[in-house]
């Protein structure tokens, strides 16, 4: 979403499904204009990218969309990235880029300004007819796919994905034949908040921002929580933390770690975490203490359902010694518990087919 959309006329191609190890996610986009320059890409470069600028040029031609489906064999796939052969396709509609009425345009413009205020939103494109456009969030329902009853089941299918879910195809019954339709999900970017400005907070910090996270840090002691300390912090706050923790607004992008290693400064920020939707909560500590922590958040009243997300001692068992070592840990079991994976060794992972 951060993206600009070009001025004038332009083909827009949008990755809408990937089969084989990929290394763009679906919703991926170029833009080719009219003087063909590129914004973007749908892979990272070769014959593939070459393919959808070549259909992006026709499609303003003709002023018509085009579905690409490109099956790949393990050479064209290992020169796009994909580690083994795989198929792919690629959206390319024609847009008036320059034209708030345009439907795809207004439609990006809404789901931008969703996101922005820290809402997901969904938009609902077809794939095959005219370029039309459904935007879903909480608060917002915009645009349409040219039918009432098409709306109507593609807003039930957007509202179930706004708490979480990849992108993907749906099926849609439309006049008796089912149609594919592009369930495409937006959200704020997943956000690292970080309680304790320790020296394994810091690696930490940068770790996340390089994988693109929004990152957070809380400290009570302004001359530990410092932006010399942590340069790639997006927000550092000084105070109490269990109060500021009580001022946020955690979800299911919102990861969650306490490294001060002092119980009496976590256990009230735990309290409120805990009553949050935060997708994950880990806590710096030994396997020997975590049992009377859980032990005192309980007599406290906190429900098992809570005490149940909460990992302590916190991270992967990867051996790690060292801050850095520790912070990779971290950050690593709270990717994978966000994906809803276990973070064991892929070799033991089953194969799918």
């Amino acid at each position: 979403m951060a993206m600009s959309i070009p001025k004038g006329r332009a083909a827009m191609a949008t990755l809408v499904a990937t089969e084989g190890s990929s290394p763009r996610t679906t919703g991926s986009r170029m833009w080719v204009d009219e003087e063909g320059s590129i914004v973007g890409s749908v892979t990272i470069g070769g014959c593939v990218d070459a393919r959808v600028i070549e259909a992006a040029s026709k499609a303003l031609e003709d002023d018509t969309p085009a579905l690409l489906a490109m099956a790949l064999g393990d050479e064209d796939a290992f020169l796009i990235g994909m580690t083994c052969a795989g198929r792919i396709e690629v959206l390319v509609e024609p847009v008036d880029a320059g034209a708030s009425s345009d439907p795809i345009v207004s439609a990006l413009g809404v789901a931008r300004a969703e996101v922005d205020a820290g809402r997901a939103a969904v938009i609902v494109a077809p794939l095959q007819g005219p370029p039309r456009r459904l935007v879903i969030s909480e608060q917002v329902s915009f645009g349409t796919l040219g039918d009432d009853s098409v709306d109507r089941l593609a807003t039930r299918l957007a509202q179930d994905m706004l708490e979480g879910g990849p992108s993907r195809i749906q099926e849609i019954p439309v006049d008796g034949e089912s149609r594919r339709f592009f369930f495409e999900r937006l959200a704020p970017p997943l956000s690292l908040v970080v309680f304790g400005a320790t020296h394994v907070a810091m690696p930490l910090v940068s770790m996340a921002h390089v994988l693109g996270l929004r990152t957070v840090v809380v400290d009570g002691r302004d001359r530990f929580a410092t932006r010399e300390r942590f340069p790639d912090a997006d927000e550092i706050m000084v105070g109490m933390p269990s109060e500021i923790a009580a001022g946020m607004s955690l979800g299911a992008e919102s990861l969650v770690v306490l490294l001060s290693h002092d119980y009496k400064y976590d256990l009230p920020v735990l309290q409120v975490l805990l009553a949050t939707d935060a997708a994950y909560i880990g806590v710096l500590g030994s396997r020997r203490r975590g049992p009377a922590l859980l032990q005192f958040l309980e007599s406290e009243g906190v429900p098992a359902s809570q005490l149940a997300r909460l990992r302590i001692p916190v991270g992967l068992d990867i051996g790690a010694r060292t801050p850095e070592q520790i912070a990779l840990s971290v950050l690593a079991e709270a990717v994978a518990v966000y994906h809803g994976h276990s973070g064991g060794p892929m070799r033991d992972r089953e194969v799918t087919t």
